[in-house]
C-alpha cells in the first residue's frame, strides 16, 4: 500500500492540492479566488502555500495588475503526482486493502 503525504494530509493544504489539480495543466487560480474558496484567512493560506511551495508541489507567481500585487498559484507536475498518490492511498485505506 502506498503511504500517505503527510505534507498534502493536511486538511487544508489537502483541499488547496485539489482545487489546483482540478484545473487544467499549466493553469492557475489567484490567491483571491482560492482564499475565498477555501473559507480562510490570507496568514493561513499563506502559511499552507509556503509549506506547498517549500516542497515543490505548487508554483507561486507574484505580479502587478494596475499596480495592485497579484498573486497566482498552480500545481506543479510533482504536485499533481503525490496528489494522485496520496488520493490511491487514501482508497486504499477506505477500500480495507
Amino acid at each position: 500500500m502506498a503511504g500517505l503525504n503527510e505534507i498534502i494530509h493536511q486538511p487544508v493544504r489537502l483541499r488547496i492540492m485539489a482545487a489546483l489539480v482540478a484545473l487544467e495543466d499549466g493553469s492557475e487560480v489567484d490567491f483571491t479566488y482560492l482564499r475565498g474558496l477555501l473559507e480562510v484567512t490570507d496568514g493561513n493560506l499563506g502559511a499552507h502555500l509556503r509549506k506547498l511551495e517549500e516542497a515543490g508541489y505548487i508554483a507561486v507567481t507574484k505580479t502587478f495588475v494596475e499596480r495592485k500585487p497579484r498573486t497566482y498559484v498552480a500545481a506543479t507536475p510533482q504536485g499533481r503526482r503525490v496528489f494522485q498518490e496520496h488520493v490511491a492511498a487514501l482508497e486504499e485505506i477506505l477500500k480495507g486493502q
